[in-house]
């Protein structure tokens, strides 16, 4: 579903000098799979999911998704991919003017669904995320949990292939990321959306995933898989990111 060859993106420092945020990386995240980016801060895990829509585009490399080489789109090729590939974000980037189901409706506004189509699909998605009484509500009126499953709704309304969350629970009390964690793992089983997902906390990766890779100074590490909540890890780092959870 998603192969990256060989990205890399380098960042300027402002005395002029030059950093590669990831270095030359080749990954492979299969369809209908949850896949886990970890490590810790600054390792490179959002900047390399952010290369995945070209968010951020590679300075070197190719980023294919569904088999689509999104670097060589045109800027209108590239929106239109974008359809296909929903984002979630850790600070949830809702529009304060707007109520949960205006929230929700905007990419398809942008997209061109006509509004009845929008109005059945926002419904759907509501119901999904189990916030259908909260339609009508503005953000500043719901918890932190309720704002969350709102940018995973929207993430959702364009009926993606894959869903790019970035550390989606990390401003979230414990419940309240297992509910998110829950959520998106039923939108993974239900609709069988990729689902990759930045996070620095190994509790998470057990939760979800199905695979992780474990990112270093920009660099994967190690490719780890997951199977009822047992991480099969091997190096050092990712040993003492599990003794550590």
């Amino acid at each position: 579903m998603i192969h990256l060859n060989q990205v890399e993106k380098r960042f300027q420092h402002p005395d002029g000098g030059w950093f590669s945020a990831v270095q030359p990386t080749s990954l492979s995240i299969r369809a209908g799979e949850i896949f886990g980016l970890i490590g810790f801060s600054g390792a490179g895990k959002s900047t390399l999911l952010r290369l995945i829509n070209l968010l951020e585009r590679p300075d070197a490399g190719a980023v294919l998704v569904d088999g689509q080489d999104l670097t060589a789109l045109t800027s209108r090729q590239l929106r239109d991919a974008r359809q296909n590939i929903g984002m979630v974000f850790q600070q949830f980037n809702l529009m304060a003017n707007r109520t949960v189901a205006e929230n929700i409706a905007f990419p398809l506004e942008v997209a061109g669904w006509s509004k009845h189509d929008i109005r059945v699909r926002v419904a759907e998605c509501l119901d999904v995320v189990h916030l259908s009484d909260r339609a009508e509500h503005y953000p500043a009126q719901l918890s932190g949990g309720q704002k969350q499953r709102v940018g995973i709704a929207r993430a959702l309304a364009s009926r993606p292939k894959v869903i790019l969350a970035d550390e989606p629970t990390s401003a979230l009390d414990p419940r309240t990321t297992q509910s998110i964690l829950d959520c998106l793992s039923e939108i993974n089983q239900r609709f069988g959306v990729t689902v990759v997902i930045v996070t620095h906390e190994m509790g998470v990766i057990r939760s979800i995933c199905h695979r992780a890779a474990l990112l270093d100074k920009g660099e994967v590490v190690e490719i780890m898989d997951i199977a009822n909540g047992q991480v099969d890890a091997r190096s050092a780092l990712a040993v003492s990111l599990l003794e550590a959870a």
